[in-house]
């Protein structure tokens, strides 16, 4: 459904302002221009300067809750992907790949929303392994995602600011709502001490013709994973709830390519391109809801979406939409 609200009479600023240009705010400012609103993003750092740039972008529900509105988030922005991985320049791709346990395992707690998920045979597991579930999803060359997602909200007629916002209140002063998708920043922005930091360190290799991704959350030694791209793979990781420290750490890089290498032997002889780190937004909860500011204006906040900010985006989009539409009729 779409809402115009360019014919206004009245109106000295724009429909709404997005605080944020990571994956959750580009998404929620596409998602509104296409909608008809007139948008413009607010950015303390460019989208390559974001968290996002550093994920491995594969769609998979980690670290965000609660389990009982993540899964419709993720249901819906699966199917968005899937319909981008016919897009050549969006950066989106859809493989097949596993998740491999050391021990028996259920079926996950996500399986409604991802189509044809099956148990992986003897042979398909690594040597160690007891269980594990195939599946396709949606891997996102992030670099590709968010140029894509900045020229089709431009293209649109957004526009994008680089401006520190230091209250809601001053933002608010420049549209009708704001949205607040400011990630990790609404500790200090709105004063929310849930938020803390999940530190995540990566491996970007060249990738030695793999086309499966492999993912061993389970891992005694630390979250591991393989994602495969189309010139290279993120090797991964770690999930260090509380750590700040944004540096690579050359012991880690270490273990996780042994990790890695573990798994898929052809990694071995791989060229290491790149050392990164990212800060994911945790929070007990996603926070993806109304309120007023101090000085009346309406606020939608989108934040603290763990390490799955690519997996719930545009599903999380989609409502704060239909949020601001209603904040605008009201």
């Amino acid at each position: 459904m779409e809402f115009d609200f360019r014919d206004r009479a009245t109106r000295g600023s724009v429909d709404a302002i997005v605080v944020g240009c990571g994956v959750i705010g580009l998404s929620v400012a596409v998602s509104l221009q296409e909608a008809g609103f007139d948008i413009r993003v607010l950015t303390a750092a460019p989208p390559s300067e974001t968290t996002s740039t550093v994920a491995a972008a594969i769609w998979y529900p980690y670290k965000s809750y609660p389990e009982d509105r993540v899964l419709p988030w993720g249901k819906r922005t699966y199917e968005v992907f899937a319909e981008l991985s016919q897009v050549t320049m969006s950066g989106v791709y859809l493989r097949e790949g596993a998740e491999i346990w050391r021990e028996p395992a259920e079926d996950p707690w996500w399986m409604e929303a991802v189509p044809n998920v099956r148990r992986c045979t003897k042979d398909e597991l690594p040597p160690g392994y007891e269980a594990g579930h195939v599946f396709a999803a949606p891997v996102v060359e992030m670099p590709v995602y968010m140029d894509y997602l900045m020229e089709r909200f431009t293209a649109a007629g957004g526009s994008v600011r680089r401006h520190f916002v230091s209250s809601l209140e001053e933002a608010a002063g420049l549209g009708e709502v704001v949205v607040n998708c400011s990630g990790l920043g609404a500790r200090d922005l709105v004063g929310d001490l849930s938020m803390l930091p999940i530190r995540g360190q990566i491996v970007r290799v060249r990738n030695p013709d793999l086309e499966r991704f492999l993912l061993d959350e389970g891992n005694p030694e630390g979250v591991t994973y393989i994602v495969p791209r189309t010139e290279d793979c993120i090797l991964g990781g770690t999930a260090e709830e509380g750590e700040w420290d944004t540096e690579p750490n050359p012991d880690i890089a270490e273990d996780i390519v042994r990790r890695c290498v573990a798994l898929e032997p052809r990694l071995a002889d791989a060229r290491v391109l790149e050392h990164k780190v990212g800060l994911r937004p945790g929070r007990p909860e996603v926070r993806l809801e109304r309120e007023n500011l101090g000085n009346g204006a309406p606020c939608i906040h989108n934040y603290g979406h763990g390490g799955s900010g690519v997996t719930l985006s545009w599903g999380c989009a989609e409502e704060v939409t239909e949020l601001v539409h209603g904040a605008l009729e009201g």
